[in-house]
């Protein structure tokens, strides 16, 4: 049977001389092609199956074993993205991350964010506000996500002054203790993070300071409840470490 499949390209690994495995991100989770003579340099599956490959991919379908692919229709290559070690760096990572969160949901959703994150990359906007948009959602599929409707311990929606990775989320002013306070743009922003359709955005402008109180808020989060250590996450804290001329 020939199932027809869209997807983005998570991995490829080479398979005897020729051919490749690759692992590609759908909207029901990842599934894994065998492309015959893919390495190849007359191929026509060669450029199909590169790494953050986004396309169509047709195969002889096997449900219970490695299916094989017969053609991929590319509908980005993300060649943008391809030309900036920033760029790839941070697509490399989302990808990672959407790998590991489709391990524990099934929500098409995982897909759609993760597309609609690079694509908006692709076209030139902040990487690093859109990767920390697309971790703040993917934490509610991994059933942790943070009390932003209002504060995490009393429920209040008045004077909210900061953010708690301890106590889970916002914090108001009756509730607050000796918290580290961050700035009441970061406050507003976080929430509308959550709720932003990313493939709507416009426009999108954040102060550096901002950014850094979210991504910091974010890095500690994950690290306190998910449980999950990325070596492209730390290649990317190491790159932002690199001074710009």
């Amino acid at each position: 049977m020939i199932k027809k499949i869209e997807g983005i390209v998570l991995s490829e690994t080479s398979y005897r001389e020729t051919s490749k495995i690759i692992r590609v991100l759908t909207h029901e989770g990842t599934v894994s092609f065998l492309a015959r003579g893919a390495k190849g340099l007359k191929s026509d599956l060669r450029s199909g199956t590169t790494k953050l490959t986004y396309g169509i991919f047709s195969a002889n379908w096997k449900p219970d074993g490695l299916s094989t692919l017969i053609a991929v229709d590319v509908l980005d290559s993300f060649k943008n993205c391809k030309k900036s070690i920033e760029k790839i760096s941070y697509a490399t990572f989302l990808l990672d991350l959407a790998y590991q969160v489709s391990k524990n949901s099934n929500e098409e959703d995982v897909f759609t964010l993760v597309l609609s994150a690079i694509q908006k990359i692709e076209e030139g906007f902040d990487p690093l506000v859109l990767m920390n948009i697309v971790e703040l959602k993917y934490l509610r599929y991994l059933g942790v996500l943070p009390h932003l409707d209002g504060c995490s311990l009393c429920g209040s929606k008045e004077k909210i002054v900061t953010l708690s990775c301890d106590k889970g989320g916002y914090l108001c002013k009756n509730c607050v203790t000796n918290e580290k306070q961050v700035s009441e743009k970061a406050i507003k922003l976080i929430r509308m993070y959550y709720y932003v359709d990313i493939s709507k955005i416009t426009k999108l402008e954040v102060s550096h300071s901002v950014e850094e109180e979210i991504n910091t808020f974010l890095d500690i989060y994950y690290d306190t409840y998910t449980g999950l250590y990325l070596k492209t996450k730390s290649f990317l804290k190491n790159l932002n470490k690199v001074p710009t001329k």
